[in-house]
């Protein structure tokens, strides 16, 4: 894919699987906060597709927000603390694919820059 985009996956690491059927809100948060994409994790982690592609991009402020305490409850697990991940992220045009991954359990979570 050429272009700035936007990717991720999610791990439940209490578990070591993917974190399949998590839902994931993407917000654009300037000039106010806007729903952009609401989608959930298939089998692998992942969005079935990316959450920006070259053609939806735009530059500015997000923010993910990952059903982490739903998830672990629909599995019969302790929700923990989370109810809502939320990961702020500042996307620049010029800095090519973006990919925010997520390592969670229902009392901490992880995140970085994956490629």
């Amino acid at each position: 894919m050429k272009g700035p985009s936007l990717s991720t996956h999610v791990l439940d690491t209490a578990d070591g699987v993917p974190a399949e059927g998590m839902l994931i809100e993407l917000w654009r948060m300037e000039p106010g906060p806007e729903r952009i994409a609401s989608l959930w994790t298939n089998a692998d982690g992942r969005t079935d597709a990316p959450l920006l592609t070259p053609e939806t991009f735009v530059a500015g402020r997000y923010e993910l927000r990952f059903g982490v305490g739903a998830y672990f409850a629909a599995r019969g697990k302790d929700a923990g603390y989370f109810d809502v991940v939320a990961l702020s992220v500042g996307l620049k045009a010029d800095a090519g694919h973006y990919h925010v991954p997520l390592l969670c359990t229902p009392w901490s979570y992880s995140t970085y820059r994956g490629s």
